[in-house]
């Protein structure tokens, strides 16, 4: 029988998506009822369920006290979303290693033949 594998390159849900599941329709609530209980704008957290903003650590924590969703989970989830955002930016950005990795094996090279010892180096 053959399983199929967890998939590697998942693209991770925006936190957002969490809030409007795991708040808005669990409780059967508006933004702008949810935004009352929290705190917050209504403008503000239709921007985050929305995907228009990112989780703050300060709306993370409402949520937490609010609804009994996991602060450290939300702040992990926002994260690793934001890591894959910025990955697939990986050829926008135009930095270049330092040092080059041709200096890196260089010194790696001469760090091996002074670890090797004088018979070593010399052929013997």
């Amino acid at each position: 029988m053959a399983r199929k594998g967890i998939k590697v390159n998942m693209t991770p849900a925006h936190p957002g998506d969490f809030v409007r599941y795991d708040v808005l329709e669990e409780f059967k609530l508006s933004v702008t009822d949810a935004a009352e209980i929290l705190g917050v704008c209504p403008e503000t957290l239709a921007n985050l369920v929305d995907h228009k903003i990112g989780l703050s650590p300060d709306m993370a924590l409402r949520l937490e006290k609010g609804f009994a969703l996991k602060m450290d989970l939300l702040l992990r989830i926002q994260a690793w979303y934001d890591a894959v955002q910025m990955r697939a930016r990986w050829d926008e950005v135009n930095v270049e290693r330092y040092p080059p990795v041709e200096e890196l094996l260089k010194a790696r090279e001469k760090e091996l033949a002074l670890l090797a010892g004088p018979n070593l180096q010399s052929g013997d």
